[in-house]
């Protein structure tokens, strides 16, 4: 089954750095009261040890399709929304760096705040995208997902 599109929606993956200034702007809509973005940024540590950069892969395709899925999903559960923003790096990140941006507009915050979350959540776990952690001394650790709850 085809998933329907939305034309003001707008998915992306990109090796350079994203703009959350830009996904703003492409989230904003006239009938929307309420923007919320979703910033993921690389952190210092994980796990308790000192991070010295990530590296994200993805299966762009399947990405984006998922993307789509969400942006539908999240339709179906708040119909008001106006758009939905996803765009996610790939390559080399250094600490600081933004990760992943997710955007909904709707025309009140609660369903903006609702949308967004979930974007982000189902993200983590449906998503075909991941992650390497580069620690002190060489080591390095592949992640997919979340490794708990907590520990989006």
């Amino acid at each position: 089954m085809r998933v329907p599109t939305y034309p003001h929606d707008q998915f992306a993956i990109a090796f350079a750095p994203l703009s959350f200034d830009a996904v703003y702007r492409l989230a904003e809509d006239p009938g929307s009261g309420a923007v919320v973005v979703m910033s993921g940024t690389v952190r210092n540590r994980s796990d308790g040890k000192a991070v010295h950069y990530l590296e994200y892969q993805a299966y762009e395709p399947m990405a984006i399709a998922i993307f789509q899925q969400i942006a539908h999903d999240i339709r179906q559960q708040w119909p008001d929304t106006n758009r939905v923003v996803i765009h996610h790096r790939i390559g080399k990140l250094e600490i600081g760096e933004i990760s992943v941006l997710v955007a909904a507009s709707c025309p009140h915050r609660a369903e903006a705040f609702a949308a967004c979350r979930y974007g982000i959540d189902t993200i983590k776990h449906n998503a075909p995208i991941w992650k390497k952690e580069f620690f002190a001394g060489g080591m390095s650790e592949w992640v997919q997902g979340c490794r708990t709850a907590e520990g989006c």
